[in-house]
């Protein structure tokens, strides 16, 4: 029975991983910038990383989540657009790295994992004077793993949202102009799909640039994600409790307030990956102004249409004006036509054939000053123009 029971529980595990997992490709990329593409499943990961299923959830392409950084006590998870990746602190789990906008944050990973290469001589220098003046002296190797793995991450995320908004600028401002110069169906149609494709763009560069700035303004969040020094703290607080343990603890009582003194210091510490953050969210802030001018082109653009066509409905109106007067008037010549025309025997009717060009000129006389009336008034009213 308990056999039984074993199997049963067997067979309903391996049902929920077939209905709740699907098998994807992974690329490990590690410290020294090897690459080895794997086929894993949510479990397997959660057999070699502890991290909760529900983390992995947002990296599920499946499943529509915005983009997010989450920290954990021993891993980075990155959803950011295509980016779908755990960096740890030896090694970078980046998910369809066979992808082509995958493809080349692979490449970059390898190139610039292994001791921070990959930049060209002088660039870091600029890089770090450019995030901050003060800082004199930095290593290159002193930089975190994860740290390096991140940066790659968020510059290939923000050069993509900045490369997409350059090709939209491209096609839009040419579109809007034709559409300003002739108004038709064709040139509104393309307009309306630039400005969806717009709006869709400036969505994921504001979710991206939200996270951005949540990290930024708080540094409890920027100091979890330095794994690196979290786990040397372990460490250090684990061997600063084998030593309180010893019979030396007394003659030791001081270095070991001192050390945890400088690890809490060193803990408040977060000006290197502030630095990182604030270049990128600059970064991205520049993509989102890119985004909010062309937002205003395409706003000013639809108002002189609006401008454009509300002066063409007045054209219309005060044309349908002349018409109408133009109507009054011939009703009018109509209606004296009608009487005269009448086949009715009258006395004065005989002998009087020349009174037939004077109903005429006179009709049209009395018709002509009521429509020069009529536009007059409209004139005088302000209904047409001068």
């Amino acid at each position: 029975m308990e056999q039984s029971s074993d199997e049963l529980g067997a067979a309903i595990e391996m049902s929920f991983k077939k209905k709740a997992t699907v098998p994807r490709n992974w690329m490990v990329v590690d410290s020294c910038g090897e690459g080895m593409v794997v086929d894993w499943d949510k479990f397997d990961i959660m057999r070699r990383l502890p991290i909760n299923g529900r983390d992995l959830r947002i990296l599920d392409p499946l499943l529509s989540y915005p983009s997010a950084i989450l920290v954990r006590d021993t891993a980075i998870i990155l959803n950011l657009e295509h980016i779908k990746a755990i960096i740890t602190t030896d090694e970078v789990l980046l998910r369809d790295p066979l992808d082509d906008n995958v493809a080349p944050i692979v490449e970059e990973l390898q190139r610039r994992l292994p001791l921070g290469t990959g930049r060209g001589e002088g660039e870091e220098e600029e890089l770090l004077e450019a995030r901050s003046g003060e800082v004199d002296s930095y290593e290159v190797t002193d930089f975190p793993f994860e740290f390096r793995a991140l940066e790659v991450a968020l510059e290939g995320v923000c050069s993509s949202l900045d490369a997409q908004t350059r090709e939209l600028e491209i096609s839009a401002y040419p579109a809007l102009d034709e559409l300003t110069a002739k108004t038709n169906s064709i040139n509104l149609d393309r307009v309306r799909k630039i400005k969806s494709s717009m709006t869709r763009l400036t969505s994921r560069v504001q979710k991206v640039r939200d996270e951005l700035e949540q990290l930024l303004d708080d540094d409890d969040d920027m100091a979890d994600l330095y794994l690196s020094r979290k786990m040397a703290m372990s460490a250090s607080v684990s061997t600063e409790s084998l030593k309180t343990e010893s019979r030396f603890y007394t003659s030791r009582s001081g270095s070991s307030k001192g050390s945890v003194v400088t690890a809490s210091q060193e803990e408040n510490n977060v000006d290197e990956l502030e630095m990182l953050l604030e270049a990128y969210f600059m970064q991205i802030e520049s993509t989102m102004n890119k985004l909010t001018t062309l937002r205003e082109y395409i706003d000013d653009t639809e108002d002189y249409i609006n401008i454009q066509l509300d002066n063409h409905r007045n054209q219309l109106i005060q044309l349908e004006l002349f018409l109408s007067s133009g109507t009054v008037c011939l009703a009018v010549y109509s209606l004296a036509a009608a009487i005269f025309g009448m086949n009715i025997r009258y006395p004065w009717r005989e002998n009087h054939g020349f009174l037939f060009k004077w109903v005429v000129m006179v009709t049209l006389v009395v018709c002509g000053f009521l429509f020069l009336w009529m536009i007059s008034y409209a004139r005088h009213k302000g209904l047409v123009g001068s």
